[in-house]
């Protein structure tokens, strides 16, 4: 193989890498849209209490609106980074990509997050309250617990079912990349 060719073969290759990270990122703000657009949804219906960006945010502020925007962005940010972990299991997990792939991990996604990243947080959050101690002049925003119960008892069904959506609109999104 000549230079020419070797060169050629060489951006061919790049130009598929670059519009498969295009396509990964394009179904992850859907998904994320989607996911995020659900959980804004049940606080607005009263369904749950619980607010992802505002958690996020005051990890780093104390300032309740520059933690809302804050954790939105880095939410949005995370669920497009997140989508990567999706496509290079799907990709390297055997059973290949599509909506019903999508839906189980989706589904433990959510397991994971309800039964171990919320219960934790209190630990590591410089503003949240732990579930043994209460609310202090630092510590006042309301610890999740477990399964995110303290935000109201259909929040585990809404976490779950927004992880849900953002697993299967990776899943079939996905699938047609693959």
């Amino acid at each position: 193989m000549s230079e020419t060719e070797r060169l050629s073969v060489q951006a061919a290759m790049d130009v598929d890498v670059a519009l498969a990270v295009l396509g990964i990122l394009v179904w992850a703000v859907i998904a994320t849209l989607a996911m995020t657009s659900l959980m804004f949804i049940s606080q607005f219906r009263g369904w749950s209490r619980l607010d992802l960006p505002l958690l996020l945010g005051s990890l780093f502020t104390g300032d309740r609106e520059a933690a809302s925007l804050l954790g939105f962005l880095l939410n949005f940010a995370g669920g497009c980074l997140i989508a990567f972990l999706y496509y290079f299991a799907f990709a390297f997990g055997g059973s290949g990509a599509g909506w019903l792939a999508g839906l189980v991990a989706g589904l433990a996604h959510g397991l994971v997050s309800l039964t171990v990243f919320l219960p934790v947080l209190s630990h590591i959050h410089p503003r949240l309250a732990s579930e043994h101690d209460g609310a202090g002049v630092r510590r006042r925003l309301e610890p999740p617990g477990f399964l995110a119960l303290n935000y109201g008892y259909r929040t585990p069904l809404v976490a779950l079912a927004a992880h849900a959506v953002y697993g299967t609109v990776l899943g079939a999104g996905f699938r047609l990349l693959m």
